[in-house]
């Protein structure tokens, strides 16, 4: 199969750039589950955005934005990304408006602003409390009704086709992508010369995330094996506040996040003596930026025993949490828990990959042909630590950037690809039942090590442990991958381990603590290491 355009992932970024794209040419998006199984879809909080004189008035501005994104960055944030990316909050909330997102409005018909940690002002747009669902579902139906966008549900991208991978002795560019239609179990060759990586992050490395189960860092793993520069993979946000629920079955169980605009609007940080316990961490208690109250938490809860926190909204007015978070409210009632009357259990979980495959502000990686967008991408935006709804912002705006630079860079009329002959996928042996308990186990474990030796805080012999461990599992890894069938278990399994391989690796070079990297054995930032950690496989 041939397209103009092949998008890897549909969430926001993925789908904003195909709607767009359609105007240049056909589109293919591949997604490996259904199209709404995105991390888009799954966030609660908000989008962030400096729109109109009346938040001016309060005292609300570009410059301001920009200095909370930086501030939360720890310092390593590039200004010139940060710049571009906030800039353009306006246009991205018309485009997701001209997409059909209804934002909450008060009764003057303004956008009702909430206020999240790090923000100095009230600037989160939200739809109650699913807006990642919402704009996932307004972004799913425009492309739908469009004739250029051919969307390809249960479709697992295996590895992109580069010319270097083929020795073609040029410069190295795109080809395509070798894709697992996993309705037939066969892997298909797709052909582009423009290839676009939106699919998200790799919170289900660790143990404990608020990401959904396709979190398992495929475009990154795929990207890092055709040898794009990957960085800044040490800095993995923890949320702070995942309802803790011990007994929980199924995913949404295990993995429910409590938005931080619940902190936002006035929802306090407790232990299990009643006491507010984050301003001995930072003065904005409860507001201070992630990184600071997921560490505080985990202090917390090491000082005491405890097996979790509290956050608690009791004060607040009856009927409050059912009106402002009717998600979150009906969600904890059917795991028996009214918020309103006790205080919500909370522990971090993974969140957000802040690092990634390392682009410029229109989304060039380091292989001609190739973009990557959204999570999967390290932009400059975040620096050590994401500020808080600043990440559907960035895949609205990066999605727009791309295009406008592939139309201008790259030829985009109709296909007119290059007569390569690409090699079929070989296929291995059929995979026996016990095999497949091996499996599992590897997952399971991949997932405990990570989130007992490099998730909050971390030691070089922490580290170093985790990394001895992956070797050996990528070693098993690599017998499953070649010699047996090609499964989405199997690929699943194979994008886990380099996606943890890669966090333990730029970790173990980070030298101090920044952000959301903490180690006990460099417990100060070293300014020193004020700048990125760049690995490519050669």
């Amino acid at each position: 199969m041939q397209s103009d355009f092949l998008v890897i992932g549909s969430g926001i970024a993925g789908l904003t750039f195909a709607i767009h794209a359609a105007k240049f040419g056909s589109v293919t998006v591949i997604t490996k589950g259904k199209a709404i199984e995105s991390n888009t879809a799954w966030a609660q909080g908000g989008i962030s955005a400096v729109l109109s004189e009346t938040q001016r008035e309060i005292g609300d501005n570009i410059e301001s934005h920009i200095a909370d994104t930086i501030d939360a960055g720890a310092g390593i944030c590039k200004e010139n990304a940060v710049r571009v990316i906030v800039e353009e909050g306006k246009a991205t909330i018309d485009d997701l408006v001209n997409a059909g997102v209804a934002f909450d409005k008060d009764k003057n018909n303004n956008y009702s602003l909430g206020k999240e940690g790090g923000h100095s002002q009230r600037r989160i747009l939200h739809c109650k409390d699913t807006t990642g669902f919402e704009i996932a579902n307004s972004l799913i139906d425009t492309a739908k009704k469009n004739k250029n966008i051919t969307i390809l549900e249960e479709h697992f991208a295996v590895d992109l086709i580069t010319s270097a991978k083929l020795g073609i002795a040029t410069e190295d560019r795109i080809l395509g992508a070798y894709v697992l239609d996993e309705a037939s179990g066969k892997v298909k060759i797709f052909r582009s010369d423009k290839v676009l990586l939106a699919t998200g992050g790799c919170g289900k490395v660790y143990l404990y995330t608020t990401n959904p189960d396709s979190s398992t860092g495929d475009g990154l793993a795929m990207a890092w094996r055709a040898g794009a520069t990957i960085s800044n993979m040490e800095f993995v946000q923890f949320h702070p506040t995942c309802f803790y629920n011990p007994s929980a079955q199924g995913a949404e169980a295990r993995s429910f996040l409590v938005s931080e605009a619940v902190r936002g609007e006035g929802g306090i940080l407790i232990n299990d003596k009643g006491e507010e316990f984050t301003k001995q961490h930072d003065p904005r208690g409860s507001l201070a930026p992630r990184d600071i109250v997921a560490r505080a938490i985990d202090h917390e809860i090491k000082k005491t025993g405890a097996q979790c926190v509290y956050l608690d909204v009791t004060h607040k007015p009856k009927g409050f949490m059912k009106e402002r978070f009717p998600h979150i409210y009906e969600t904890l009632l059917t795991f028996g828990h009214d918020c309103e009357t006790y205080p919500i259990p909370v522990v971090p979980a993974a969140h957000y990959q802040c690092g990634g495959v390392a682009t410029d502000t229109h989304g060039k990686t380091t292989i001609r042909g190739l973009y990557a967008i959204g999570e999967v991408a390290c932009t400059g935006l975040h620096g050590a630590n994401r500020l808080a709804s600043n990440s559907l912002l960035e895949g609205n705006v990066m999605a727009r950037r791309a295009l406008e630079n592939i139309v201008k860079t790259l030829p985009h009329t109709k296909t007119n690809l290059s007569p390569v002959t690409i090699p079929d996928w070989e296929y291995g042996d059929a995979t026996t039942p016990d095999e497949q308990v091996l499996i599992s186990h590897n997952w399971d474990e991949i997932r405990r090590l990570m989130w007992d030796y490099v998730s909050i805080v971390r030691t070089d012999n922490r580290l170093q442990r985790a990394a001895r461990r992956l070797r050996n599992l990528r070693k098993e890894v690599r017998e499953f991958y070649w010699g047996h069938t090609v499964t989405s278990d199997i690929l699943e399994l194979r994008n886990l381990v380099a996606a943890s391989m890669l966090i333990v690796d730029c970790a173990s070079r980070r030298k101090e603590s920044r952000g959301i990297h903490y180690t006990l054995d460099y417990p100060k930032k070293n300014e020193t290491f004020a700048s990125d950690t760049e690995l490519r496989r050669f």
